[in-house]
């Protein structure tokens, strides 16, 4: 059977009434680090995010990292993705005969991927067969020198402000610092890894300090972030070089942020030096100053030493206290009252890493203090930011924000004080967020529904390797060591090497995430070819995710050929009126074209938003296929078939009943999208799409670069228009921006659109990708017409069969 996320007991999360202060920025407004001819200035790292904001195209910059610079996420403007590949580090698999054994395979395979797509910064990988390397994913004992020694800080009675006795004491313990020569010269990864982190730590040890820039609305989080990723890789070096030209690099980064770098001035001359009232900024800088006191802890001079820890505690830590022990909301804690989201986990994680690494060299108790707040805090907000079924609550990108906060936190409380307290498992969610990840991201793109969030740089998706190791999943590792974020620090610490296998081995193609919050559904024809089709849909509550949603029941995204057909628009200006005032239906927030139900692939009533208030009901359907076997190749079996439906008359003022479902057809060739609806008012279908789009007498003709694909409309056959518009600021019936304001542009973007007047209607949507090896009698053009409510594995001519 496929995933199948249930919905367990839970309190639904409140949002914040009031705001902070100040919001992250989009990209490239004011931004130092931003040039406009040639994007994000900064040298190829884990940090790139693989979503944002974009005109569904993403324009790398030559040892850059990966840059969005318009409007719609997902797509290619150009030929298939593999086409526009370019090549990594990585090396190509051989295709040799299987190897005799799991770990002589892994090694004659090495580093999997081929190369990562130019476009969306996936994998990708080559047709091949090897039956032993291909295998189910698993960690096992193999040959000598590819597993890691056994801990031996186990303490009876484990508490945060009791630490081990050896440094380092942060993520990394010693015992595995002198493993780590001995794996890396053994596992493929762990290579590859340590030569791009040593080549990151090079192009940063020439680059000037990263200088103090205060955005309106970012603050100082892209400069602390750059700060804590340049750390990370000089304390890296350091340790595996003993090369003290990393330490004296990290050092003047160190006082550059401290404000007594000479010849430059870095913030106020105060203790709000980084920028408290947006915590991130400060929690961010925390965390850079522990790594570098910890992981460097002996080759530091006692003045040095001092320096860190006073200036951590000065600038860092007495905010994290007066953020807790205040309850103002000037003095920077609004993220510590019941906010189950990233900011709750970037800010205790930064603070407890802060707090672990000079506990027991600080004469002040306020490490002590901070233990005491930090722990039992992040354990009822940041460990429920997963919903039960693992998807994370605020938007699929802001997800890289929240784990990567909670994966430093727990490792790093689990190597310096031998407990997780209870932040692994008092939410089921958790364990399934690994899963929720790889089944957001497509072939083409993630669904990023909501909200992107800013640059990520020193974030990534390596917390998959840390659930992957805690919780026993080797297929989380094996999925993420192949991503282009991989190559980091974290990476060499988190990830086992005695995993083996392939991660699609035994995947289901379907999952079905059905938390009330949520209600999603992801469907596809391969985990391993890029050309593969995928489809997700949404429904969920409008409410409960942190201010970064959309109104946005019924959306869907649609990947085939390499490319996104169906895609997203992403953030709007952050700075904007209003933008996070609230989610009540008279919030300024759904001004904006992006985030109300007009920016949306979804249905429009009367030109109206959706309600904020919707309740939608789901239900779905699945073969349960699985990829298997020992070969990237994958042919869906004949008859192969999955749906998801959800009853979305809760959304919509004006209408009697509605529901919409999205199915695969033809062995996964096609794809059925149905509405069956009754309204009062006027319904118009609409799909935002990057293809030059061609109105014919029954649908449309969309095509990208060389690859094309049919939209037909079966149902009704008359009373409907087509048309298509560039998205604009609002329909006629719609309030404008506030004052002042206006819209991002949408460059390159087309608005498909059906228009149906009041009535009652199944409107029939079939999407036929044209693939190269089918001919036109190989399509399904006639399916039957059922009812969403009668849909099932059978209802359209599929064999329905489980697997």
């Amino acid at each position: 059977m496929a995933y199948q996320y249930t919905q367990a007991a839970e309190s639904t999360s409140h949002l914040k009434s009031a705001t902070p202060t100040s919001y992250p920025t989009p990209y490239g407004s004011g931004d130092p680090y931003y040039n406009e001819s040639s994007g994000y200035i900064a040298p190829p790292q884990a940090g790139a995010k693989k979503g944002g904001v974009s005109n569904w195209v993403k324009f790398g910059v030559p040892i850059a990292i990966i840059v969005i610079v318009a409007a719609v996420v997902g797509g290619v403007l150009g030929s298939k993705a593999h086409n526009n590949g370019s090549a990594s580090s990585a090396a190509a698999v051989t295709g040799a005969a299987a190897a005799s054994s799991a770990a002589s395979a892994k090694e004659d395979v090495g580093v999997f991927a081929t190369g990562t797509n130019s476009l969306y910064m996936l994998p990708l990988y080559p047709s091949t067969t090897n039956s032993a390397a291909f295998s189910t994913p698993t960690f096992q004992a193999q040959a000598s020198g590819l597993s890691w020694p056994t801990e031996t800080f186990t303490p009876s009675s484990p508490a945060p402000t009791s630490v081990r006795p050896d440094r380092p004491r942060i993520i990394a313990p010693k015992y595995k610092w002198d493993a780590l020569p001995t794996l890396i010269q053994n596992e493929p990864y762990l290579k590859y890894w340590n030569d791009s982190i040593f080549a990151n730590a090079t192009e940063y040890y020439n680059q000037p300090v990263v200088p103090y820039f205060l955005d309106s609305g970012n603050g100082i989080l892209d400069v602390a972030r750059q700060i804590k990723m340049r750390i990370k890789a000089f304390s890296y070096a350091y340790r595996m070089s003993n090369n003290t030209k990393w330490v004296d690099r990290a050092y003047k980064e160190l006082q550059n942020a401290a404000g007594n770098l000479t010849g430059s001035s870095f913030g106020p001359d105060n203790s709000t030096r980084w920028n408290p009232i947006h915590f991130l900024d400060t929690a961010e800088m925390v965390n850079a100053y522990a790594i570098a006191y910890d992981w460097m802890y002996d080759a530091w001079l006692d003045e040095q030493k001092a320096n860190i820890m006073w200036t951590m505690i000065t600038y860092g830590l007495d905010a994290g206290l007066a953020a807790y022990e205040t309850g103002d909301p000037l003095y920077y804690g609004w993220w510590n009252k019941q906010t189950q989201g990233n900011w709750n986990c970037v800010c205790n994680g930064g603070l407890t890493l802060g707090a672990l690494a000079i506990i027991g060299d600080d004469p002040t108790g306020t490490a002590e203090q901070i233990l005491g707040y930090t722990v039992p805090n992040a354990l009822l907000n940041c460990a429920q930011g997963p919903s039960s079924d693992g998807t994370w609550q605020e938007t699929p990108n802001y997800w890289y924000f929240g784990v990567t906060g909670m994966a430093e936190m727990i490792s790093a409380l689990m190597t310096a004080t031998g407990s997780d307290y209870d932040m692994l498992t008092t939410n089921p969610g958790v364990e399934l967020t690994g899963q929720f990840h790889m089944h957001v991201t497509g072939p083409a793109s993630m669904f990023e529904w909501g909200d992107n969030g800013v640059n990520l740089y020193s974030t990534n998706a390596n917390a998959m390797l840390f659930y992957g190791s805690v919780f026993n999943h080797p297929e989380y590792q094996l999925f993420q060591r192949d991503q282009h974020d991989a190559p980091e620090p974290w990476s060499m610490f988190w990830y086992e090497p005695s995993v083996s296998g392939a991660f699609w081995d035994g995947l289901p193609l379907d999952a079905f995430f059905t938390n009330h919050t949520d209600q999603w559904a992801s469907m596809r024809s391969s985990w391993t070819d890029e050309s593969a089709l995928y489809v997700a849909m949404k429904a969920g509550t409008l409410q409960g995710h942190q201010t970064h949603n959309d109104l946005d029941c019924g959306d869907f995204v649609l990947d085939a050929l390499g490319t996104r057909w169906a895609g997203e628009l992403g953030d709007e200006n952050y700075l904007v009126t209003g933008y996070f005032s609230n989610d009540e239906q008279d919030s300024q927030r759904w001004l904006y074209y992006r985030k109300r139900t007009e920016g949306q692939n979804a249905i429009l009533v009367g030109g109206a938003n959706q309600l904020v208030t919707a309740q939608p009901t789901i239900t779905n359907g699945t073969d349960g296929i699985k990829q298997t076997g020992g070969t990237t190749v994958f042919d869906v079996p004949d008859g192969s078939t999955a749906f998801f439906t959800a009853d979305l008359a809760s959304a919509y003022a004006n209408v009697t009943s509605y529901q919409r479902g999205i199915r695969t057809l033809n062995s996964r060739k096609q794809v059925l999208l149905q509405d069956d609806i009754t309204a009062s008012a006027g319904i118009q279908w609409r799909m935002h799409t990057n293809a030059t789009v061609t109105k014919n007498s029954n649908g449309f003709s969309l095509q990208i670069g060389n690859e094309k694909l049919e939209m037909t409309i079966l149902s009704p056959s008359t009373g409907y228009t087509l048309s298509t518009q560039t998205p604009a600021s609002g329909l006629s019936t719609d309030p404008p921006p506030p004052e002042g304001q206006a819209d991002l542009p949408n460059t390159g973007v087309t608005v498909i659109m059906i228009d149906l007047p009041a009535g009652e209607y199944s409107l029939q949507v079939l999407f036929s990708p044209q693939w190269p090896d089918l001919s036109s009698s190989d399509y399904t053009t006639s399916p039957p017409s059922v009812s969403v409510s009668e849909w099932s594995l059978t209802s359209h001519g599929e064999n329905g069969a489980s697997n």
